[in-house]
């Protein structure tokens, strides 16, 4: 009688059958399946607007000027007491109220960051930097 030679190979043809089939049902099957969506809760109307921005405006001079969109929209000259009072006065009214800073591209940074100090050091809350988009 004739020996059997061992075999010290692994014959992997089965699993890459097995493997191309797994792979065919994933494709064929991940098309139809509809990714999780996010059931947003929604809310009425608020029953009170939100309040107009305040801008202000720091010149390339580094003057100082007060815009109230809901008053026109109209600029006038205040100085640094007369924005951090006037700033006050409107958050008292309303906590909510934001603070636009609006800089020419001109002015030096040091300029900004004084204003924004002054804010910060008088609690004013809500204040953001206005900049212009590049269109790109």
């Amino acid at each position: 009688m004739r020996q059997r030679k061992l075999m010290n190979q692994i014959n992997v043809v089965p699993y890459i059958d097995v493997m191309l089939v797994l792979l065919i049902i994933f494709m064929v099957t991940a098309p139809l399946v509809n990714p999780g969506s996010v059931d947003l809760p929604s809310v009425g109307k608020s029953s009170t607007p939100p309040p107009a921005t305040l801008d202000v405006v720091i010149r390339a001079d580094a003057t100082l000027m007060l815009r109230e969109r809901d008053k026109g929209g109209e600029e006038r000259r205040v100085s640094d007491a007369e924005l951090v009072a006037v700033l006050r006065e409107r958050q008292a009214k309303n906590p909510e109220q934001p603070v636009m800073i609006s800089a020419d591209k001109d002015v030096r940074y040091e300029a900004v960051l004084k204003v924004m100090d002054e804010l910060q050091r008088a609690n004013i809350h809500r204040v953001g930097l206005a900049v212009k988009s590049s269109g790109r």
